[in-house]
């Protein structure tokens, strides 16, 4: 049932002066795009007949096929609370159709969709996800320009005076407040400039819209700070990147699926199958969850991102983590996405292979207890501690071998997506860097 009917949202519109509406959706990439229309044009909008053209778009239609529709997401409607108070602006996500009023699979929210479709035919209601999104802020030049230096020297849940970006990450929670989210924790991250923002889990689908406004609404505050504010995996060498980790947990008959008193570490058989399904799959889905040539530079080890496949419920070293809180709190934090990622595309394929562990009932390995990061390379061998790819190149190659993650995609979206992803990585690794002209521009 939805939160708001059509009528509601005209009204409300009306009554608090929005002037714009901006319809969202988003490329394949996870890029935000919208079309723009008054409020003139929103009725028509709700009534799902504003058409655009998605010829332009990543990984859309080819120009011969490019007209499409935007349907709006009534319970997504909302009001920017930046903009001033004559001329409002406000926002609706967008499902993408064809002409013909069939959902157009290139679409990242239908793939979203049609997975969890997949769960429900299988008895879960819901699909609950937590993410822990991290960022940095850098400071402008006189230009206006982004540079890589920090706004601050802070640390690990360091305070101001020492954390500057206080003010910058107080503002961006009172705006999403505003926005609906319902904020639980805002504090500094270990690496200088570096913040991270949780807000409360929720259903699969929501969770993804939720990231793409969460990005938006830092990036626009950042710069109202005089600040730029960025989602790059690893944006300076030497110090920790950002990931996002995401919690995630299955909802049957209306409880918490993945809790069983009774079991081992109070995890039911699901919760091992699910995360047996996610750690047999992983690699091939890491280009969807670590989806561009710099997300493999925090992807190594010594800055607490994970890189080899284990799992464990004491320690953080490992890709999978058991958070202590049992009962409805429940859950597996999987810790390798990174916030360049498309959340909708990332959290069906998460769910579709912990899905197929289940059906499959696939064990998981046996936990890995001790820090991954001081074992050595033969005693990882030994235990059969797999490691994730360690580039983009060799990402792809997995990805390109998984029928499952054919199956999540849809053949449209796989194919668009390895094509771009190849095409991404043969151009990275054809440029010349700064470092090959530091260490040889005058050595050779």
């Amino acid at each position: 049932m939805a939160r708001y009917s059509k009528e509601d949202i005209i009204k409300t519109a009306r009554e608090k002066g929005v002037k714009f509406i901006r319809l969202q959706f988003t490329d394949i990439f996870g890029i935000l795009k919208n079309v723009a229309i008054t409020i003139e044009q929103l009725e028509k909008a709700l009534d799902n007949k504003c058409m655009f053209d998605g010829s332009s778009i990543e990984g859309f239609a080819r120009i011969e096929e490019s007209d499409m529709y935007l349907r709006p997401d009534p319970d997504t409607f909302v009001i920017f609370p930046w903009r001033p108070n004559a001329g409002k602006i406000a926002r609706l996500i967008c499902d993408v159709y064809n002409p013909d009023g069939t959902p157009f699979k290139g679409d990242p929210r239908y793939v979203l969709r049609r997975a969890l479709k997949k769960a429900e035919d299988m008895g879960y209601e819901g699909f609950n996800v937590g993410p822990e999104c991290e960022f940095f802020l850098f400071q402008l030049n006189a230009e206006g320009k982004p540079t890589l230096i920090t706004h601050d020297n802070g640390g690990y849940f360091d305070l101001g005076p020492v954390d500057l970006g206080e003010d910058a990450r107080r503002d961006v929670c009172l705006a999403l407040e505003e926005m609906g989210f319902e904020i639980e924790t805002s504090h500094h991250e270990v690496a200088p400039g570096q913040h991270e923002i949780d807000f409360k889990y929720s259903d699969a689908l929501n969770t993804a819209d939720a990231v793409l406004t969460f990005k938006l609404v830092v990036k626009t505050v950042a710069q109202r700070h005089g600040l730029h504010a960025t989602f790059m995996p690893k944006p300076i060498h030497g110090i920790s990147g950002s990931g996002m980790h995401i919690n995630i947990s299955l909802i049957k008959n209306g409880k918490n699926a993945f809790y069983d008193k009774e079991g081992s570490l109070e995890l039911s058989k699901e919760a091992y199958w699910f995360m047996g399904g996610v750690i047999k799959h992983i690699r091939a889905l890491t280009s969807l969850t670590n989806p561009i040539v710099n997300s493999y530079k925090r992807l190594v080890p010594g800055y607490e991102a994970p890189v080899y496949i284990a799992w464990s419920a004491k320690n953080r070293s490992p890709l999978v983590r058991i958070p202590a809180a049992r009962g409805e709190a429940t859950r597996l934090e999987l810790r390798c996405p990174d916030p360049a990622c498309n959340p909708y595309l990332a959290l069906a394929a998460i769910l579709t292979a912990g899905l197929d562990g289940i059906e499959n009932k696939i064990d998981p390995p046996p936990s890995t207890d001790t820090n991954i990061f001081e074992l050595c390379k033969r005693e990882r061998v030994d235990m059969g501690i797999a490691s994730l790819p360690k580039s983009l190149k060799e990402a792809i190659e997995e990805t390109k071998k998984s029928e499952l993650v054919r199956q999540i995609l849809g053949d449209h979206v796989f194919d668009k997506y390895i094509s771009a992803k190849e095409k991404e990585w043969n151009d990275y690794r054809t440029r010349v860097s700064q470092w090959e002209l530091d260490n040889y521009l005058t050595k050779y």
